[in-house]
């Protein structure tokens, strides 16, 4: 019998299991944590499996990841826009792909009611990164796709016109 109750419960933990590999979040969440960011640059990279121009960018986001920090504290966060229902499909993605910068699956419905808390000025498009700092206070937005050179070259010009 209590051979049993230990298969039923690992059956219903099982999802949860599978979730642990990449974390479902909400927005507010996220905002949270550049909230309590200290000194790091978080770079927020919104894509899909889906969106080939993202799906090609994702190497420069993985080799910034993968950097040695020459630009200081910064943290990689590729936030995908793929349904929280098909995070199996993104976890394969992601292991295909080899990446190891953090991946979060971003669950929030209705885009109309949270796009604009992320950059009014986005329409929705993908792919779309959002530099910030200062404790969340200081944003910079990019609806478009970047080359490595071009991603770097922003970082560094945003860690130095905007205030410390």
């Amino acid at each position: 019998m209590i051979r049993s109750l230990l298969l039923i419960l690992a059956l219903c933990l099982a999802p949860f299991q599978q979730m642990a590999g990449v974390p479902v979040a909400k927005l507010r969440d996220l905002e949270q944590r550049y909230a309590n960011g200290g000194d790091t640059t978080y770079v927020v990279n919104l894509w899909a499996t889906w969106c080939k121009p993202c799906v090609a960018e994702l190497p420069w986001f993985e080799k910034l990841h993968r950097d040695d920090g020459a630009l200081g504290p910064i943290k990689v966060l590729l936030v995908t826009l793929d349904a929280p229902n098909t995070i199996e499909s993104v976890e394969r993605f992601i292991e295909r792909k080899g990446l190891t910068a953090e991946v979060v699956v971003l669950d929030e419905g209705k885009p109309h009611k949270w796009i604009d808390r992320v950059d009014t000025t986005w329409s929705g498009s993908i792919p779309a990164t959002l530099l910030v700092r200062k404790n969340g206070t200081t944003r910079a937005f990019y609806e478009r796709e970047f080359t490595y050179d071009e991603l770097r070259t922003t970082i560094s010009t945003f860690l130095w016109t905007t205030p410390r």
